[in-house]
């Protein structure tokens, strides 16, 4: 399994399940950080139709191109939904956001073969590694 910080070093598109319309929100500030460092932000929310000046998806599914890595903004109770719909587009690394933890995901993530990270931020682990994908 790679580290969190290998997952974000190979990845450059993030689907983002839960992306908020409410810059308040980490759920708004976070992605717009990561696509700010170059990385290509893809909003999952049943509720806008665009975020980051991206269009945005109504679930991983409607998705037409890969992705890799889901980035979660759901409670815990969600997550094991999220891995499974993560499993089925193919994605190669599901996140949990700072605070999410489901030892069920983790169990769904690992049996798929998936990497799997939990309770942690991108944008600190962007910043600890000195992450970037700037052209």
């Amino acid at each position: 399994m790679r580290t969190p910080q290998q997952i974000l070093a190979d990845a450059r598109v993030i689907a983002v399940v839960g992306a908020s319309r409410n810059p308040a929100k980490a759920a708004y500030r976070v992605p717009q950080e990561m696509q700010r460092y170059g990385w290509r932000i893809i909003p999952v929310n049943p509720e806008a139709d665009e975020l980051f000046g991206e269009k945005v998806y109504r679930s991983l599914a409607d998705i037409p191109h890969p992705v890799d890595l889901v980035d979660v903004f759901r409670p815990a109770a969600d997550a094991v939904a999220v891995v499974r719909d993560a499993v089925a587009i193919g994605a190669p690394a599901v996140w949990l956001q700072l605070g999410i933890v489901s030892p069920e995901a983790r169990r769904t993530a690992e049996e798929a073969g998936v990497d799997y990270v939990e309770d942690r931020c991108l944008v600190i682990e962007r910043a600890a590694g000195n992450l970037a994908h700037l052209s």
